[in-house]
């Protein structure tokens, strides 16, 4: 009997395991859903997000556990002026210079107190405003997760002291296009692709620097791979072009540095990318993320895994909306059962997943749904 970490392991290294591996990614609202967190306590203590992770990587008999936040710090409550819970789902924390609403259903909502205006890129010092040393997370609009550089990876052994080589423990990184885009809005973000590519490199050249260096540190953890987040490059926002020229030299940087320190790394893209699954292999990642199905992407697993299945793994595509959450009974079955077969079958190295995210209300039942299939059908 191989251990959890020991099938992800062979299924990232393009090998058949005792069965399908099953790491499913959680979006933060379907761990608040499932754990009923103090949403506060649980976004900003390393030891209780940590704890988090494990229990549903237990609870669903996942083999590995995404960390997706790292770098907690403890001083996160310097500049805190006020808590207030408006009820029992939902709190507002005041500070210095913002707001931050958390609550059960999803990410915290940030509203600063005087936002800075969208930067022209022509007026951009790139050696000043672009931070040598990344000390920060773009998680979403207004939304920045602050690195704590001196305790950078502490959940990492965190996690490793109370699990040991049970479970693959992946690290995550931002991709150096989500930084670009964080820092100049999506519109003038997008538009400076077109009209000042060359510092629009210089931008992204810069991010890649800092990006690299987390990266590398971190792969001297105990970790087996480190998953590259990198949502808004699919066919919704860029062109196959423009991914060759603004993102893939970037990522590859940073990949190729990740492989040559022996970890794997795999690219995480959301929706429609059917167009480039060719074109993401160049940047030496170990596998892709997602691989969306219709009708929230556009990627047949089966032509993937004929595209790109001999030298990549594949970690998906289980749609979380369409199949786990509003399905009924016999479709949800059904429709993990096939991808399950056509894993096994079609590909060399397959990790059963939802595609992107767990969406937050997908219920207990359905979760625990696809370890049973799993022991169902995919034993190899």
């Amino acid at each position: 009997m191989l251990t959890a970490r020991e099938r992800i392991n062979l299924a990232m290294d393009l090998q058949k395991p005792d069965r399908v591996p099953l790491m499913c990614q959680f979006s933060i609202g379907s761990m608040f859903q499932q754990l009923k967190p103090d949403p506060v306590e649980f976004w900003y203590d390393q030891n209780i997000f940590a704890n988090g992770l494990i229990t549903l990587c237990r609870k669903f008999r996942f083999d590995g556990i995404l960390v997706s936040l790292h770098g907690h710090s403890a001083k996160w409550k310097d500049g805190l002026l006020k808590r207030e819970v408006l009820d029992e789902e939902n709190i507002r924390l005041t500070f210095e210079n913002r707001t931050e609403l958390h609550s059960l259903n999803d990410l915290p909502f940030i509203t600063f107190k005087n936002n800075k205006p969208t930067p022209d890129i022509s007026e951009i010092d790139i050696d000043k405003d672009i931070p040598g040393i990344i000390d920060y997370i773009p998680v979403s609009n207004n939304l920045h997760f602050n690195l704590d550089r001196d305790h950078l990876f502490d959940i990492f052994d965190i996690i490793y002291n109370k699990t040991g080589d049970e479970y693959s423990i992946h690290g995550e990184i931002t991709s150096p296009f989500d930084y670009y885009l964080d820092l100049m809005g999506y519109e003038n973000g997008l538009i400076s692709l077109i009209m000042a590519p060359e510092r629009t490199k210089a931008i992204l050249g810069k991010f890649a620097d800092g990006i690299t260096d987390i990266a590398v540190r971190m792969c001297d953890k105990q970790i087996d791979a480190i998953k590259v987040s990198s949502p808004f490059t699919g066919m919704g926002f860029i062109s196959k072009e423009h991914y060759r020229e603004f993102v893939l030299p970037f990522e590859k940087r940073i990949i190729t540095a990740i492989r040559q320190k022996g970890k794997h790394a795999y690219t995480h893209t959301c929706g429609s990318i059917g167009d480039r699954l060719e074109l993401m292999s160049e940047s030496n990642t170990s596998g892709l993320e997602c691989l969306d199905p219709p009708p929230i992407g556009n990627v047949d697993l089966e032509d993937a895994f004929r595209r790109i299945g001999d030298r990549l793994f594949i970690k998906g595509n289980i749609d979380s909306v369409n199949s786990l959450l509003y399905a009924d009974d016999l479709k949800a079955r059904n429709d993990v059962k096939k991808i399950i077969e056509t894993g096994m079958t079609k590909g060399k190295g397959f990790i059963l997943s939802t595609a992107c995210s767990i969406a937050p209300k997908v219920t207990e039942e359905r979760l625990l749904m696809l370890s049973e299939l799993v022991d169902e059908f995919g034993i190899y």
